[in-house]
């Protein structure tokens, strides 16, 4: 949907041909052409690699602030996904449809849409080369990929996945979701096993969301003292923060799951139906398992286009900033917001909103040459989905101390959470999130904190 109307050519439309010495046409739309065959070079104010969460907020508060084509975004994706839905899809809840609008809908006009992928990161000459044939040079660039799933990575579990019929699903890819209520509604007996790999990972708490919301839809078929639900996880609890562990600790024995810790799914027999296990406490000591429905949350990584420019990230693939103010600590030019950057905070969608004030006010603070002094306390949250009217919500900082936003304990069950999730998240994204309006509820936060107070007298 082309929504700009045909105008004069800007900065960031400006193409300098490598070998051509003919001089740009202006254009009509959005998107740039990637019909030449030679190398083009573009320039930009700020450059926004990725069009999701993090990058769309980014790129909405900064070209508000910059004017028009002051910013570019580079992501080749028709659609934006809002990921946090994936999980009421997989219990059918919610339809795929409803999780994604046109990319072309949910990112600012007055930023500049490069419909490409990006092929190398290169700082020390402030450009970022494309899959289009084009290389982007930078004032200040800001990386939002977010991370990859690697589904590949466990033997067995792709073909598994695309085997028409196969009761393996994982609700956190858009082409496997609508499975996993599919394999729900036909398991009537047997093992359901849902697990969480050895790795960092997007919405850690969702593994375990599926868990409960398959056991809830058990019981209401009737099926549920024939189904052995076990959750089988590489982490040596439950949940890292222990307020909400303890409640999750009560659920799950009073649910009658099977948790099994520092288990890591290391490869898929679907045709025998058998997973096998590595025990993580014992290296090299292996569990074959046979299920009925096996959910699978695959390893996951920053994309390999980041983890290989080593100049930019840490050993383990994360782009390399200070997790205060969320600037490279070796590039100054350089910020990430979201789940590729290193800071050690859960990586959901709650803390790229909480993240994107911070690196908005640090971006602009160093382009008119001051320090960035706006900091970060690793908010995020995790709305825990325990069945189809419930939900656990768990707010917390790099300390993995609650920060909790309602004048109540969060780390019960209530249905007004549940209906938050379900029903008020997704506007609050797609209206105030998309738009570089929403930054988190410390704002209500603090409001309510005053019924806490008076709570206390």
């Amino acid at each position: 949907m082309n929504r700009r109307l045909p105008g004069t050519i800007s900065q960031c439309q400006k193409i300098l041909l490598a070998t051509h010495n003919h001089a740009p046409t202006a254009f009509s739309s959005r998107f740039l052409s990637t019909s030449r065959v030679n190398r083009e070079r573009q320039e930009c104010q700020v450059l926004v690699v990725g069009g999701g969460t993090g990058g769309c907020a980014m790129a909405a508060k900064l070209s508000s602030r910059l004017g028009s084509d002051k910013v570019v975004v580079l992501e080749p994706e028709d659609k934006h996904y809002y990921q946090p839905m994936f999980t009421l899809i997989g219990g059918g809840m919610k339809r795929l449809d409803q999780s994604h609008r046109q990319m072309a809908d949910v990112l600012p006009t007055r930023a500049k849409w490069v419909k490409e992928k990006a092929l190398e990161f290169d700082p020390d000459n402030n450009t970022v080369s494309t899959s289009g044939g084009k290389t982007i040079k930078y004032d200040f660039l800001i990386i939002a990929t977010g991370l990859q799933l690697n589904y590949g990575k466990i033997p067995g579990l792709v073909e598994a996945l695309e085997t028409p019929g196969s009761n393996v699903c994982s609700i956190y890819s858009p082409k496997y979701v609508d499975h996993v209520y599919e394999c729900l509604r036909r398991t009537n007996k047997g093992n359901a096993i849902f697990t969480f790999p050895n790795c960092p990972i997007k919405c850690a708490g969702a593994p375990q969301k599926i868990a409960y919301i398959s056991d809830h839809y058990f019981r209401k078929m009737g099926r549920r003292d024939n189904i052995n639900i076990i959750y089988n996880t590489s982490l040596p609890v439950i949940f890292g923060v222990k307020h909400y562990a303890e409640a999750l600790m009560k659920l799950i024995k009073r649910r009658n799951i099977t948790l099994n810790v520092q288990r890591n799914l290391v490869e898929v027999r679907h045709k025998d139906n058998i997973a096998v296990f590595e025990d993580l406490a014992k290296p090299g000591v292996h569990y074959e398992e046979t299920y009925s429905m096996l959910h699978v949350t695959p390893p996951m990584s920053t994309p390999d286009v980041v983890a290989n420019c080593k100049k930019l990230v840490t050993p383990t693939g994360f782009v390399d900033v200070d997790q205060m103010t969320l600037q490279h600590n070796k590039y100054n030019n350089v910020f990430a917001i979201g789940d590729s950057a290193s800071s050690p905070n859960s990586k959901t969608a709650a803390a790229a909103a909480a993240q994107s004030p911070v690196v908005f006010r640090n971006v602009m603070a160093v382009i008119k040459g001051k320090a960035p002094t706006d900091i970060y306390d690793g908010y995020s949250s995790c709305p825990i989905v325990t069945g189809y009217s419930s939900c656990i919500l768990a707010e917390f900082d790099y300390n993995l101390t609650p920060v909790e936003t309602f004048p109540l304990d969060q780390s019960k069950e209530r249905y007004s959470m549940f209906f938050m999730k379900k029903e008020l998240m997704p506007v609050l994204y797609w209206k105030l999130m998309m738009n570089g309006y929403w930054n988190g509820p410390a704002l209500m936060r603090k409001m309510f904190s005053v019924l806490k107070f008076n709570k206390k007298q």
